[in-house]
């Protein structure tokens, strides 16, 4: 075990939050923006007796722009402690939830915090690094009414690792680089970009063959016929597991959109390849006609151009030898 482990451990079942308050009791109107932007029209959220979509779990507990004032120092130290031996990148990996009752109109939330468990030292293609999780217990008037367990690699990055040996040594001393009629390295040719790649898997890699063979494929139920996307094992109108794959047509319109300009990723230069410039791009949520949405990029405009309800029509765009993607072109424009 190393040092720096076993001081980590030392962390474990310490308290993030006592007896934590949510901002505003379970609402409906919060139920209902909830539902908008997700595109769930179930009838167990609205109307009497609804209930809140149990992955609402962890919005009643947020804090707001203004956060809770009551915060532990504990995962504070924890993360210092980890800052201060070099793991100062953090990147966000999973959460699970657990729902034990559903959460209705009214209903007022407290929640605890605590240090779950950290990992022993693990190399990841980011960096080494060790896995934080932390877990929230959610209450409704009292009662436990779920639990979210959040999960973090707190790690130094690869890059920083092998960079690091070249600058040690000691004061003075002359590397194979500096030393008198030494002929310095070639640098290495730069890498291309690269797209991060989809996670395919038995759920959704009927979607990824059609893509492939240029078809946008979504599911419809065959008990309800309900349309949905993305893909998934059963109808969240009615839970039937039966379905198949219709092609859309690839025309819709702009539901919603952010425009991403920081940070610059040059593998997501210009999708119109009218500049290597590593954006601002437009992300939209895109309405096709069938009436499910899905999450692209809209090319065709400048970034700056992009606005909702702007009709587009589907395109796809090859972003490397191993990679295609659907696309959504602003219609009259190319």
């Amino acid at each position: 075990m190393d040092a720096l482990y076993a001081d980590l451990k030392r962390f474990e079942g310490r308290a993030t939050t006592t007896g934590g308050v949510g901002k505003d009791p379970v609402n409906e109107p919060m139920i209902r923006h909830w539902c908008e932007a997700m595109g769930d029209d179930h009838p167990a959220y609205r109307g009497p007796g609804a209930v809140a979509p149990p992955t609402m779990l962890q919005a009643w507990t947020m804090g707001g722009l203004s956060g809770h004032t009551d915060p532990s120092s504990a995962y504070g130290e924890l993360s210092a402690l980890l800052d201060g031996a070099g793991y100062t990148s953090i990147v966000a990996t999973d959460c699970e939830q657990e729902y034990l009752r559903p959460l209705r109109p009214g209903a007022r939330i407290t929640f605890d915090g605590v240090i779950d468990s950290v990992s022993e030292r693990k190399t990841t293609k980011l960096g080494t690094g060790y896995f934080v999780t932390t877990r929230m217990d959610v209450r409704a008037d009292g009662e436990l009414a779920g639990t979210h367990r959040f999960r973090v690699l707190k790690y130094a990055p690869a890059a920083a690792r092998a960079a690091g040996p070249a600058s040690a040594g000691a004061a003075g001393a002359r590397t194979p680089a500096t030393a008198p009629n030494a002929t310095a390295p070639k640098a290495p040719a730069p890498s291309v970009p690269r797209r991060p790649r989809p996670v395919v898997n038995r759920d959704n890699a009927g979607f990824w063959e059609g893509v492939a063979a240029h078809r946008l494929l979504i599911q419809r139920c065959e008990s309800c016929g309900t349309p949905r996307f993305p893909w998934l094992p059963g109808c969240n109108a009615c839970g039937s597991p039966r379905w198949r794959a219709v092609e859309a047509s690839g025309q819709g319109s702009v539901y919603s959109y952010v425009v991403m300009h920081h940070p610059p990723f040059p593998a997501f230069a210009r999708l119109d390849r009218g500049s290597d410039a590593a954006g601002p791009y437009a992300v939209a949520l895109i309405e096709l006609v069938e009436g499910v949405r899905m999450v692209s990029n809209v090319i065709g405009v400048p970034h700056d151009k992009v606005r909702i309800g702007m009709p587009v029509r589907l395109e796809f765009l090859r972003v490397d030898a191993e990679l295609e993607l659907p696309v959504f072109r602003v219609e009259g424009q190319g």
